[in-house]
This record gives structure tokens, C-alpha cells and sequence, in this order.
């Protein structure tokens, strides 16, 4: 009896490491990413409300994206593969894949922690490819008494 339950146990162990082997090299193929054209990403950073109250600069923020956008894990080499440009109140990102939108969220929000505005202002996505920063809405529709 007891060569056989160890056997079980080891057959067990066996299939379990063939399982999680092949969920790795499931995992890998998603990254793979062509090499012919490259994929470029663009993301906007709508900042038109803090902007028309003068509690940010956008460009004060674009110029925090080019310094702080890590490319390899070193800030300020974005070269051809990031190009970060402003148009008014929008800031646009435009990035070789793979690019994450949630980096620019995160980065977003350690400017405005910065400034000390987070107490303030959010980043809410309105759509896939864009965010924009607004106010915290301190009345939440309060209309009927």
C-alpha cells in the first residue's frame, strides 16, 4: 500500500508542474509582440477644467511626463519610441507598444501629489485611450430637498 499512495502523490506533483508550465507558456505568447510595424499607442491627458481655474500649467505637466516616463527602467531616455506633445489643455502621449495607459495614470497622480492637489482632483478615464482630471464633485447632485 504504501509504494503506491507515495506513487499517486508523486504522479500528482507531476501533473501539477506540467499544468502551471503550460499556463506559463500561455502567459508568454500574449506578450509576443510583431516586429513588423511597430504598434504605436496614443493617450491624452485632458486637464481643460483644472486648467481654466489656473491650478495647473499643462505644460508644467508635460514637462513632469518627459522627465519621469521610464523607457527600460531609465527616466529621460524616451527617444523615438515615446513622444509626449501638448495642444492647449491636452497633453498627448504617443507610445510604442507595449505602453501601459494605467502608467500614465500613475504618474498623473503623483504630479498632482506634488502640487498637493490630490485632495482635489482625480484622473477618470472618459474613454480607452484617454483621461482627464477633474474635480472631486463635493455636492453629489443634492438637488431635491
Amino acid at each position: 500500500f504504501g509504494s503506491r499512495g507515495s506513487r499517486s502523490r508523486h504522479h500528482l506533483a507531476h501533473l501539477a508542474a506540467h499544468l502551471t508550465f503550460d499556463m506559463a507558456i500561455k502567459g508568454l505568447k500574449k506578450k509576443v509582440v510583431t516586429k513588423g510595424k511597430r504598434q504605436m499607442l496614443k493617450f491624452t491627458i485632458d486637464c481643460q477644467q483644472p486648467m481654466d481655474d489656473t491650478i495647473i500649467t499643462p505644460a508644467d505637466l508635460e514637462k513632469f511626463f518627459k522627465e519621469r516616463i521610464k523607457l527600460d527602467g531609465k527616466t529621460g531616455n524616451l527617444g523615438d519610441r515615446i513622444s509626449v506633445s501638448r495642444d492647449k489643455a491636452k497633453i498627448h502621449v504617443s507610445a510604442e507598444a507595449p505602453f501601459s495607459k494605467r502608467y500614465l495614470k500613475y504618474l498623473s497622480k503623483k504630479y498632482l501629489k506634488k502640487q498637493q492637489l490630490r485632495d482635489f482632483l482625480r484622473v477618470v478615464a472618459p474613454n480607452k485611450t484617454s483621461y482627464e482630471l477633474r474635480y472631486f464633485n463635493i455636492n453629489e447632485d443634492n438637488d431635491e430637498d
